[in-house]
């Protein structure tokens, strides 16, 4: 069902007039939620701001966080100076496929709204993968939760699963990645709130704290080549995927992808510990 719907995700899709709505009305909803009937507060703001509107032209940006609730994506972006309005610059993100894409007008409202369905379990090289690829391509920023689902207990950073770190590496111009860690939107959307089920609305009166970290640095050639070098003498279960543009085959992949996730949730962690030592001072 998703991929009929690829040209609503378009920018000239009825003029722009319909994204323009749902953005407007999604960051309305998401700044009432983050800057006024919450608390938040953002430590490192500038840098995401200077990122999101200002970084190289045709550069693309991946942002990476935990993923503490069902609404961390939009309500992250909804503190107080974030221009969550501007739908030239708003996010792409990748959105679970059996979540916000259930029928065709959730459908329709979520690819307007700048989101990349994603089948769990489909693998790195499933169709909106590459249509993820073609955001990057455009020079877009795309938000990812490299954990691949919701965990709401405070807890270290979950192995990532590969899909950010295929994006990374097969993007032709690599990628700036900004890594996010947020607490306190388990508490505004709890998953088992009455009787097991998530509130019908968002709660209020709750602290919420993003912590934005500093771009994350890749050797992309290097690490290339480590990984081709490394993979000759393993033994790696392979499935068929392709060659990469730069004759990546399957066993440099696995290991180029798992050492690529590692530094990401390494650098997702720091932040987290830095971010608990910082709240507690």
């Amino acid at each position: 069902m998703s991929g009929t719907m690829k040209w609503a995700a378009r920018k000239d899709h009825l003029k722009g007039i319909p994204r323009k709505v749902v953005i407007a009305v999604i960051g309305s909803f998401a700044k009432t939620v983050t800057s006024l009937i919450n608390t938040t507060s953002v430590h490192n703001a500038d840098t995401l701001l200077h990122l999101v509107r200002s970084r190289p032209h045709g550069v693309p940006l991946i942002t990476v966080s935990n993923h503490m609730s069902t609404l961390d994506d939009p309500l992250m972006w909804g503190f107080k100076g974030f221009p969550i309005f501007d739908t030239d610059i708003a996010r792409w993100v990748l959105t679970a496929e059996d979540i916000c894409f259930r029928n065709s007008l959730y459908s329709y409202i979520f690819r307007v709204g700048k989101c990349i369905p994603i089948t769990r379990g489909g693998g790195i090289y499933q169709e909106h993968m590459n249509e993820a690829l073609e955001r990057l391509n455009d020079g877009e920023w795309l938000h990812t939760f490299p954990e691949g689902k919701v965990y709401q207990e405070d807890a270290p950073i979950r192995r990532l699963k590969w899909g950010t770190a295929s994006l990374i590496v097969r993007a032709p111009i690599t990628p700036i990645v900004l890594p996010i860690i947020h607490h306190g939107f388990h508490e505004v959307m709890p998953e088992k709130f009455i009787f097991g089920r998530r509130p019908p609305l968002p709660l209020c009166n709750k602290k919420i704290n993003i912590i934005i970290g500093d771009p994350i640095e890749f050797d992309l050639p290097a690490m290339s080549q480590m990984a081709i070098a490394k993979s000759r003498n393993g033994s790696f279960p392979t499935i068929g995927w392709p060659r990469t543009s730069n004759g990546l085959d399957e066993a440099a992949q696995r290991y180029l992808y798992t050492t690529v996730s590692e530094q990401i949730q390494a650098a997702m962690e720091r932040l987290r510990c830095y971010g608990k030592s910082f709240l507690k001072s």
